[in-house]
């Protein structure tokens, strides 16, 4: 689809079966010219690229997840190296003095769920998961449990890193929250993978993403959207958060910045940025929309189960797949053996790059794919797995 775009990658890596775009996505060509500038601007202005980072490239960062997340204000939007420092905000924003309520669903990225269930070893939350098999009424059982179990935060992914399940009806989940809970959504798996609208929720949701994957800009590149008029005191809390004060005195209490800021950290790589900015502005240029890569994904997972139903391997069969046909799934397939340890090193010596999770292994599907790439994916999958 945009494979020529890519040139750098795949001059770097001959033969290489990457399909693993939901985990780290190769960096557009467009990219290298902004992680350069982010170079130029370091050596030569030394502080002073700070005036450049704050005013220039933040602002056009912002206005690129607005415009793809549907949010009314771009000054919505903070940023962080990674999603795990919005994680730790957002629970130090939960009631004091005793354990916080947490709801989440069984299928979070360990961001979230390693910290909240070691805070929960220790008694500092109550922690209720919600499995989402079965997958068809996932929305009404965990809306249901949003409404009954009074949770101080309800956390849940947009589509779920372990399967590719996507959660549609968040406007449900969001309006069965209790007013004084915090509710957050966790959209890495669909910013630039799905088309996203957030204009129905959120103004009363937050929402995080991030650069590494679908938006083919790499690390250090991850965002939260705040609720507008939102006015929580993070108790985790880096000098960032004050960043329009810092020539004020010092007062009594702990200031914080108007908007997103609030939820900002302290001194951070603003490379991330520049390459967001430079791969988002080339996405625009191509004219190609965040729904043809979607439905570009698909038709080549499409292309793939059937090539590999005709195939007939034991060692990898359509019915593997961890979500049965007509369930909603996102830009990757989940394929589930117990022998998912021994196969993942069979495909990785083969020259196949996918991931496992546990007895999962994910094949990512994405706008540098092809039916030529695909078919090369089948004929390597007969040969290795006979």
């Amino acid at each position: 689809m945009l494979q020529a775009h890519f040139s750098r990658f795949f001059a770097a890596n001959p033969g290489w079966l990457h399909f693993a775009a939901h985990s780290h996505h190769p960096w557009p060509d467009a990219t290298e010219a902004a992680q350069r500038q982010a170079w130029v601007d370091g050596a030569t202005l030394a502080d002073r690229k700070w005036t450049r980072v704050m005013g220039e490239v933040l602002p056009a960062a912002q206005r690129h997840v607005a415009r793809l997340a549907g949010l009314s204000d771009s000054g919505q939007v903070a940023f962080a190296p990674n999603t795990h420092e919005f994680v730790l905000r957002l629970l130090s924003c939960l009631p004091s003095g005793r354990p916080a309520r947490v709801l989440a669903s069984a299928h979070e990225f360990h961001s979230f769920r390693r910290q909240v269930r070691r805070l929960a070893e220790d008694g500092l939350v109550e922690l209720e998961e919600v499995p989402g098999s079965p997958w068809g009424d996932f929305e009404a059982r965990f809306a249901a449990r949003v409404a009954a179990s009074a949770p101080d935060l309800v956390f849940v992914s947009q589509v779920f890193f372990d399967s590719g399940f996507v959660v549609r009806d968040l406007a449900r989940i969001v309006a069965a929250a209790p007013p004084e809970a915090l509710v957050a959504i966790d959209g890495y798996h669909t910013f630039c993978a799905l088309p996203v609208d957030l204009s129905s929720i959120h103004r009363r949701a937050f929402w995080m993403a991030g650069g590494y994957k679908y938006a083919m800009s790499g690390e250090g590149c991850c965002f939260l959207a705040i609720p507008p008029g939102c006015d929580l005191r993070p108790r985790d809390t880096g000098w960032y958060a004050a960043f329009d004060r810092l020539a004020a005195a010092a007062g009594d209490r702990t200031g914080y910045a108007e908007g997103a800021h609030r939820f900002w950290g302290a001194t951070f790589d603003p490379s991330g940025l520049y390459r967001f900015v430079a791969a988002m502005d080339w996405l625009v240029a191509t004219g190609v929309a965040i729904g043809d890569i979607h439905a570009h994904s698909h038709a080549m997972q499409s292309r793939f189960l059937e090539g590999l139903g005709g195939l007939g391997l034991e060692g990898l069969r359509p019915d593997d797949r961890v979500l049965p046909e007509g369930v909603p799934r996102g830009n990757f397939l989940a394929f589930e053996r117990e022998d998912a340890q021994d196969l993942h090193a069979k495909l990785l010596a083969a020259g196949i790059y996918v991931d496992r999770r546990d007895r999962r292994i994910r094949f990512g599907f994405g706008a540098y794919h092809d039916e030529a790439m695909v078919d090369r994916l089948l004929e390597t999958l007969a040969r290795t797995l006979r």
